[in-house]
């Protein structure tokens, strides 16, 4: 009788994938169109979230992004982009516990900007950013070995958009560069440009290469595509030298979904309409676009548009639909710029039953799912914060 011999069976990166213990790189979380998102399935949760919010009182200052659900936001203390929930946050110090509905590197930019006294929660640390993922600490740090092996990185000043993780803002603050919002990426840019002669921008390729063409008056050829997949970043060094704007392979997946067929389709379904997109959407897009703006100019500008307007937004939906609900009654028509329906998946994984556990666990004294910067990330990180801070 023979003894049987082990297997020498290595688990296939698909299996890992389904059992949760891997990522597949090939994939890009945030894709997901799930058509009409979930109601909650127990009926007393709003009554829960409600109970223990009031339970905390001032202990707790929920904030809620604007691409957040409905069932969510009616909760949430303060609304707005990602830098200004963060802010909002800091400039409540007595509030013990910091609930952020939105997603990691959001409370990430939180935690930097409170006090070591509070605590910052993400409900679902699952919640994520495909764009955010598109750089790591290691490829950052890989790039300036780049830039300095064709002898431009004392050239280079990195410019990093909030959409990035605290990694990439500490790399961003230790080699003299800056923070930016779409809302204020052309100044960032200009004070970039009074500190060197190049601009490596992080993570997403679509606001760099918007605000340097679109709002600075540069050209497609003055920008080059670094991909971090690629030895070298796909570039020679020639063109290193030659690029004043190194873009970064990065985009949103979802304002990464909009397309001038979109455009010219709703065009032609809605004579009259104003077209109006984030500048996190392809170039092409934006050139064909009425408006352009962030999401805070999106809000204002249709507050501002007169009764009867025709508006087709290219941002994420649950804000679109949550606007074209509250300008219904001044006969506003906004419709979402693509035919086809789709969600942040990540930033909707922070649902109403993710909160009511996070409120109720919180008003029990159990601190859950906090969200910690280490000392030396965050001061790095804080000094390029800063520098956005003290732009003019």
């Amino acid at each position: 009788m023979t003894t049987a011999q082990p297997l020498d069976v290595q688990p296939t990166p698909l299996a890992l994938l389904l059992l949760g213990r891997e990522a597949d790189p090939r994939s890009e979380r945030g894709v997901e169109c799930p058509g009409d998102l979930p109601s909650p399935s127990d009926p007393d949760l709003v009554a829960r979230a409600r109970a223990a919010k009031e339970k905390l009182g001032d202990r707790v200052f929920v904030l809620g992004h604007h691409y957040q659900r409905d069932e969510v936001i009616q909760f949430a203390d303060v609304t707005g982009d990602s830098f200004k929930l963060a802010r909002d946050a800091a400039a409540r110090p007595e509030a013990e516990y910091i609930v952020f509905c939105g997603v990691h590197f959001m409370a990430e930019s939180a935690d930097i900007l409170t006090t070591d006294a509070q605590a910052v929660v993400l409900p679902d640390l699952a919640a994520g950013c495909s764009m955010a993922d598109m750089a790591t600490a290691e490829q950052v740090a890989e790039c300036w070995d780049v830039l300095t092996e064709a002898g431009v990185a004392d050239q280079v000043v990195p410019v990093s958009y909030m959409n990035s993780s605290a990694d990439i803002k500490a790399f961003t603050g230790k080699h003299g560069g800056t923070i930016c919002t779409s809302s204020n990426a052309k100044r960032a840019l200009e004070w970039a440009f009074e500190q060197g002669e190049k601009i490596l921008f992080l993570p997403d390729q679509h606001l760099g290469r918007n605000t340097a063409v679109r709002d600075m008056g540069m050209s497609l050829d003055d920008c080059v595509l670094y991909n971090p997949h690629k030895p070298n970043g796909g570039l020679t060094a020639e063109q290193l030298r030659n690029a004043k704007m190194i873009l970064w392979r990065g985009h949103c997946s979802v304002h990464g979904r909009f397309s001038v067929e979109s455009v010219e389709d709703v065009r032609a379904r809605m004579p009259g309409v104003n077209v109006l997109v984030h500048p996190e959407c392809k170039h092409e897009v934006v050139a064909a676009a009425d408006y352009v703006g962030s999401t805070e100019y999106i809000i204002k500008a249709l507050e501002a548009a007169p009764r009867g307007s025709k508006w087709a937004i290219g941002t994420e939906l649950n804000l679109v639909r949550r606007l074209a609900n509250r300008f219904a009654s001044e006969d506003k028509e906004i419709v979402f710029l693509d035919k086809t329906v789709c969600f942040c998946s990540t930033m909707n994984r922070i649902d109403l039953p993710h909160l009511v556990w996070t409120l109720e666990s919180l008003a029990e004294g159990k601190l859950v799912n906090r969200i910690e910067v280490d000392p030396e990330t965050e001061k790095y990180a804080k000094l390029a914060l800063e520098r956005m801070l003290a732009l003019p």
